[in-house]
């Protein structure tokens, strides 16, 4: 058994467009290498420090992640003796040339818990989709609305008002 506790440069693509992790930011692993009968199993935590926008008021957000992981890379390669390689296959991770690749394994497992709507907070308002004003700022905001089916008799009274619903 080998322990690994190492601040690493966090690779490209550690993310979606919205929220992510930046590139070459200091991803902390501390992680233990256990030889299993089956290959080398790897477990604990790694640490990331998450940056984006909100998903509804597109308000800079930023915290700290620790993400749990646990993977095993077996021994050997996937024989497929020209077969089609199985689901499961594919899905394993294998030790080649005496190594472990890492990247792909923190890559799923950060990504994965990464929220798909991030919010700044819970009772995140938004902006108003007519102005774009943020919506937490001024409570009662709001804009008349014109019915476009009443809006062709507004000329017929020769007033300049307004026909709302």
């Amino acid at each position: 058994m080998r322990t690994l506790q190492e601040g690493v440069a966090t690779p490209k693509d550690f993310g979606v467009p919205i929220i992510g992790v930046q590139e070459g930011s200091t991803m902390d692993l501390d992680l233990r290498l256990e030889g299993v009968h089956e290959g080398i199993l790897v477990s604990g935590t790694v640490s990331v420090e998450v940056t984006g926008e909100c998903a509804r008021c597109l308000d800079p957000l930023a915290y700290d992640l620790e993400v749990n992981v646990q993977e095993l890379f077996s021994y050997g390669e996937p024989s497929n003796n020209g077969a089609a390689v199985g689901e499961e296959e594919e899905e394993q991770r294998w030790i080649e040339h005496d190594a472990i690749d890492l990247e792909p394994v923190l890559r799923d497992a950060v990504v994965t818990a990464l929220p798909f709507q991030p919010v700044c907070r819970e009772d995140c308002q938004g902006l108003c989709s007519e102005c774009g004003i943020h919506l937490v700022d001024e409570p009662g905001h709001h804009h008349e609305v014109l019915d476009p089916r009443w809006a062709a008799l507004q000329g017929l009274t020769g007033k300049d008002s307004q026909i709302t619903n």
